[in-house]
């Protein structure tokens, strides 16, 4: 997704408490960087930042991470957070900067995650692309080494190829799909739904939604 420059995104987010730049420095470290330790749980491409601060908000009993590579869309996201904590500080969710394709730089086998969300990620429907798909085999195998035994994987898209794709890819993985829809907003799979601006949009459009759980065993 193409998002214009917001010149005042870097100041703010350096200046945000619940904001890390370098989250690289954070590895193996994330459960003691919470003033509670629970579950913690992580969005990969958190765009602007409705989802988590929406999921975290409602959940305070669970620590949660959100990654996304770009610069702005980290401070709409920080600018919804706060919105959404009604101007404070979230203690349960952080917002980090870094490629989801050198996850293994920021997190490790000691920041034990029991789930982690990705929602309508980029399809990369080119063949040559396919691996920078957040979903394609060689990323859940890293995903692997710091998802808890039993954790599972969120996943929504409405990209039907990279769907079929990405049942493929958990198998290869070793995954076990426990659930899946191609119609998520007619067979709902997950206890609660948050309709991002994506789904909406989509929804809007006639497009079906699907959605699966996956478990790592």
């Amino acid at each position: 997704m193409r998002i214009r420059r917001r010149k005042w995104a870097k100041q703010e987010l350096e200046e945000a408490k619940f904001y890390r730049d370098e989250p690289n420095l954070y590895k193996n470290k994330w459960h003691e960087q919470f003033p509670k330790k629970q579950s913690l749980q992580i969005e990969l491409g958190c765009g602007k930042g409705n989802f988590i601060a929406q999921l975290a908000s409602q959940h305070t009993n669970v620590n949660y991470i959100a990654v996304d590579m770009i610069e702005a869309m980290l401070g709409l996201s920080k600018r919804n957070i706060e919105q959404m904590y009604k101007g404070k500080n979230p203690a349960n969710l952080f917002l980090i900067r870094a490629n989801v394709e050198r996850i293994l730089d920021v997190f490790g086998e000691k920041d034990i995650v029991d789930r982690i969300y990705i929602n309508f990620c980029n399809p990369w429907p080119r063949g040559k692309h396919n691996k920078r798909r957040l979903t394609h085999t060689r990323q859940l195998e890293k995903y692997k080494i710091f998802l808890k035994k039993g954790g599972e994987i969120y996943f929504k898209t409405d990209n039907d190829e990279l769907f079929e794709a990405t049942l493929e890819y958990l198998k290869e993985a070793g995954f076990e799909v426990i659930s899946q829809t191609n119609h998520l907003h007619q067979e709902a799979i997950f206890e609660e739904n948050i309709i991002t601006e994506h789904e909406k949009m989509f929804s809007d459009e006639g497009i079906k939604i699907k959605a699966l759980i996956a478990k790592k065993i």
